[in-house]
């Protein structure tokens, strides 16, 4: 279980796409969320490079966590309803590290960036926009 998420979140985490791809949550505080993922054989394509929907899939769930620790009082969830990544650099192994951050956390959207980088070296620039998600009346 992901120690640094709050239970609630970690417990959400448990057999889902980010909890079978490695996704560990580093830390998490007012300025967005710190996460890492060890590169395996299984995140890479069949040219032996890191496969594009593994960094998409840490950077969105980098920003998809933020949102949920950060969704307005009496919002139910959220959803994705836009991204882009523009894609710098690959690697085959060693260990992804993306921070999110929050560039606008409103009451109908949120918006994030992410940086996901190896080495030392940047990756990718990841931003979304989450929907928030309200109970129906």
């Amino acid at each position: 279980m992901n120690k640094s998420l709050p239970p609630e979140i970690a417990t959400r985490q448990q057999g889902t796409l980010p909890d079978l791809l490695g996704v560990e949550v580093l830390s998490v505080d007012g300025n967005g969320l710190h996460a890492a993922l060890d590169i395996k054989p299984h995140h890479l394509a069949p040219n032996g490079y890191l496969h594009a929907a593994s960094i998409v899939m840490l950077a969105d769930t980098s920003c998809g966590y933020g949102c949920m620790l950060n969704l307005p009082q009496g919002a139910s969830s959220f959803t994705t309803i836009e991204l882009k990544s523009n894609h710098l650099g690959t690697a085959r192994e060693g260990r992804l590290e993306c921070t999110a951050k929050p560039v606008h956390l409103g009451r109908t959207t949120q918006v994030w960036d992410a940086t996901v980088t190896a080495a030392g070296k940047t990756l990718a620039l990841f931003r979304c926009t989450q929907m928030v998600l309200w109970p129906k009346a």
